[in-house]
């Protein structure tokens, strides 16, 4: 089991994450258990990352999908684990596959499918989709 003092604090400003498997202990530690419902849809519309080769800014969004299973994603915790890409270099389609993973690991969905959409940069848009589970 996973203690408080991995919890996203409920109320202030949120602390910087040190990056992505760091706040993915606080995706986990802040789920809460699935109500009666089919589908949850989180977007973030303000995400950004690095991109690995230039250093430059990729700004986006990232669409999560999931059929949850016991646990669902905390809303506060999400924000904060998205906000961990900010400084980490990585191609928008590693963020797919790697956002779907870690909601895997953090509530263990029935079936989750993560799209990032990166927005236009050298006249080129990519959208990425990542699906776990059936």
């Amino acid at each position: 089991m996973t203690s408080d003092a991995n919890r996203v604090p409920e109320r202030g400003p949120l602390p910087k994450p040190s990056g992505p498997d760091e706040a993915r202990e606080y995706l986990k530690a802040s789920a809460f258990p699935a109500p009666d419902v089919q589908t949850v849809t989180m977007t973030g519309t303000e995400f950004t990352s690095v991109c690995p080769k230039t250093g430059q800014p990729d700004f986006g969004t990232v669409t999560i999908e999931y059929v949850p299973d016991v646990r669902c994603i905390e809303s506060r915790a999400l924000k904060y684990y998205l906000w961990s890409f900010r400084d980490e270099p990585a191609f928008v389609e590693t963020v797919a596959a790697r956002i779907a993973d870690d909601v895997v690991y953090a509530i263990a969905p029935r079936r989750v499918t993560v799209q990032v959409t990166q927005n236009v940069r050298g006249g080129i848009a990519i959208v990425a989709t990542a699906t776990r589970g059936t």
